[in-house]
């Protein structure tokens, strides 16, 4: 009799514990719950994404300031826009040294632009 009843109330256990589990199954496979698990998948995904981007932002500016420095760049603290610009000495330098004559006369040559296809 004994032997009977431990059975009986392991099987109705196991039978409750089953119906349990499939029940929460089923429950997280509804429309609604779907959706849920997707939006927060997606904005998991957006937090994701706008850390990399940040991280990304940093990175740039941490090479930017390194290839400033590496060139002689400084930002000028007086435009609203922070751009850098070339120091004056080194413009000037590029300027006066460009020797070349752009119109040094005419060529007895003519170019024709159907020849370069």
């Amino acid at each position: 009799m004994f032997r009977r009843a431990f059975w009986f109330t392991a099987g109705a256990a196991a039978g409750v514990w089953a119906t349990t589990k499939v029940n929460r199954k089923l429950k997280k496979l509804t429309p609604e719950s779907l959706a849920a698990q997707a939006a927060d998948k997606a904005v998991e995904a957006g937090h994701r994404l706008k850390d990399f981007a940040l991280d990304v932002k940093a990175g740039m500016t941490q090479r930017e300031d390194e290839l400033n420095d590496a060139l002689g760049l400084h930002s000028d603290p007086d435009r609203p826009d922070n751009v850098t610009a070339l120091p004056g000495p080194r413009r000037r330098r590029a300027i006066e040294n460009d020797k070349t004559n752009h119109r040094s006369g005419r060529s007895t040559v003519t170019y024709n632009r159907n020849e370069d296809h």
